[in-house]
């Protein structure tokens, strides 16, 4: 493997040659405990301790709102142009839990029929993780799911050691652009080190929930009929904060607007939610879902369930934001160590 090394007085200068090649996106301050991922032009303006953003990075590849075609029905053969709307960008200081998101909605979006929107976007983002190496808030669960630590999904991955960087190099992207920089090599004593602080986290990064990750889809197995839906449902108050925050949600709504000329018009991906009582409604007045209860279950079962069954892996990373952003204040750890409880 790869490794470079990157004085922290040089992120300044990283940031802005970078941002030559590329707009760079990076968490920022937002003031109150809050950041989110914003342009930046210098190292200064990057918040390298914090807590998940308020919005995941796949909104840089999945945006909230996007222009899929734009249509003209006015002559004999109706006239579509398929759009994407796509640039080259950096995302720098990706936590674990962001970067595990952005595989499981390649995982997704690689799936028949393929997404090309989504997988043509995602090659021009060129990704640089950012080790977190403090637990960030009592919201995180990525320990549970197994995402304290660095698995892939980046061309440049960060972990800040003292007065350093470490930089493992994952793409040839990643090799590309650190060798126009010109940084050196990192020494076995650096690889070392890197070593002992990942040790060290094992006290800090805890499975809180007392269930062997392992066990959490025989525990849903069990738990369609559970009485922690009904509670859940009778707090719950629909508003999709929720899913709109988490970095593995990926229902969309598709819209087509016709202009004044009733001729021409363009069709609109947007994000949807399945908490929202209108999601499961299809013609004829049939809704799937219409209870709040069977949709905080849907999305539960989404997340420890369905996705371990089709896809290998738990599709919560752990981030803490569905728990951080609730109105109703529905904590994902306390539902999970309830399942659990009435599980025995």
């Amino acid at each position: 493997m790869n490794y470079h090394i990157l004085n922290k007085d040089g992120l300044d200068g990283f940031i802005k040659e970078l941002s030559k090649q590329m707009k760079v996106y990076a968490p920022v301050s937002r003031g109150h405990g809050n950041f989110a991922f914003e342009e930046v032009s210098s190292g200064a303006q990057v918040a390298l301790k914090y807590i998940p953003t308020i919005l995941p990075p796949k909104k840089y590849l999945m945006p909230q709102r996007e222009t899929m075609l734009e249509f003209d029905i006015k002559g004999e053969r109706p006239e579509d142009t398929a759009l994407l709307e796509a640039e080259e960008i950096a995302l720098f200081g990706v936590h674990t839990c962001d970067l595990a998101g952005i595989q499981c909605l390649n995982m997704v979006f690689s799936e028949r029929p393929r997404d090309y929107n989504y997988l043509l976007r995602k090659e021009k983002v060129f990704i640089i993780g950012l080790e977190c190496n403090a637990y960030c808030d009592e919201h995180a669960s990525c320990a549970l799911v197994g995402n304290q630590l660095p698995n892939g999904g980046y061309d440049l991955f960060f972990t800040e050691l003292g007065e350093r960087f470490i930089i493992h190099v994952n793409t040839q992207k990643g090799e590309d652009l650190l060798e126009g920089m010109g940084l050196p090599k990192a020494l076995p004593a650096d690889i070392s080190e890197l070593a002992r602080a990942r040790e060290g986290k094992k006290s800090v990064f805890k499975n809180e929930i007392g269930v062997e990750p392992g066990k959490l889809p025989e525990i849903f197995e069990k738990a369609m009929n559970s009485k922690v839906w009904e509670e859940l449902g009778k707090r719950c108050i629909s508003c999709g904060n929720c899913t709109n925050v988490c970095p593995t949600c990926y229902c969309f709504d598709m819209a087509d607007t016709v202009n004044l000329d009733l001729k021409t018009g363009v069709r609109t991906r947007t994000w949807d939610s399945c908490q929202f009582e209108t999601f499961a409604a299809v013609s004829g007045g049939e809704n799937f879902r219409p209870e709040r209860a069977a949709r905080q279950r849907h999305r539960f079962y989404r997340k420890f369930k369905f996705s371990p069954d089709k896809f290998y892996r738990f599709f919560c990373t752990g981030c803490g934001r569905c728990t951080r952003t609730c109105m109703a204040k529905i904590n994902l750890k306390e539902t999970l160590r309830a399942l659990a409880a009435e599980s025995k």
